[in-house]
């Protein structure tokens, strides 16, 4: 299989270098004036999805986001790292998005861009849920390979090896598929210049 389309989560997320605070009522943490980045678990994920369009395995990437308007920062710096297509589902900030919602949106972009594969972060550093990926992979009754480090794409079958307790495994799963990217997955690369 040749010429793959990729659905690829972008989440908004505080940076990972933020100091965080809790807001004085005792509710969540204080996010007004915080800066936010892209979750570095889907910057991986991204990463390996330009990887594999640089192998001419893929001939589009697509990414999708669901929060509010400031969601699009996030889009626009996975367009600057290769990404084909941007996708936004605006949710406003005051919506607790949890992972089943998630998957459930993503469930219906998967229904309408018929991608090959879909890879999401393992989780997010903001709620360290790691769900969505599972969810999606029930809702859609796909196979799904999690926490991988490292994929390699042959024909319709993924390799993927997976860390788990005690070590790694070796997994093969048939596209269409789900794959959420470890950390160890690969370097992130850098925003091409020109795309910014």
């Amino acid at each position: 299989m040749s010429g793959l389309r990729v659905l690829v989560g972008c989440k908004r997320v505080i940076d990972y270098a933020v100091k965080i605070r809790v807001k004085p009522d005792q509710t969540g943490v204080v996010t007004e004036g915080v800066k936010h980045s892209m979750n570095p678990f889907d910057e991986n994920a991204i990463e390996e999805a330009v990887r594999m369009k640089q192998k001419k395995l893929v001939k589009e990437i697509v990414v999708a986001s669901c929060g509010p308007t400031q969601s699009q920062e996030t889009i626009r710096t996975a367009l600057a790292m290769g990404a084909d297509r941007g996708l936004h589902v605006e949710i406003p900030a005051s919506e607790d998005l949890q992972p089943l919602a998630v998957a459930k949106i993503f469930a219906k972009l998967v229904e309408k861009e018929n991608p090959d594969l879909v890879i999401l972060g393992k989780q997010a550093i903001d709620d360290d849920a790691n769900q969505t990926t599972q969810l999606l992979a029930g809702l859609l009754d796909w196979p799904q390979g999690t926490m991988a480090s490292v994929v390699d794409v042959s024909g319709e079958n993924i390799k993927i090896t997976r860390e788990i307790d005690g070590g790694l495994e070796d997994i093969s799963v048939k596209m269409p598929a789900i794959i959420s990217a470890d950390l160890r997955l690969n370097e992130r690369g850098m925003p091409h210049c020109p795309t910014l």
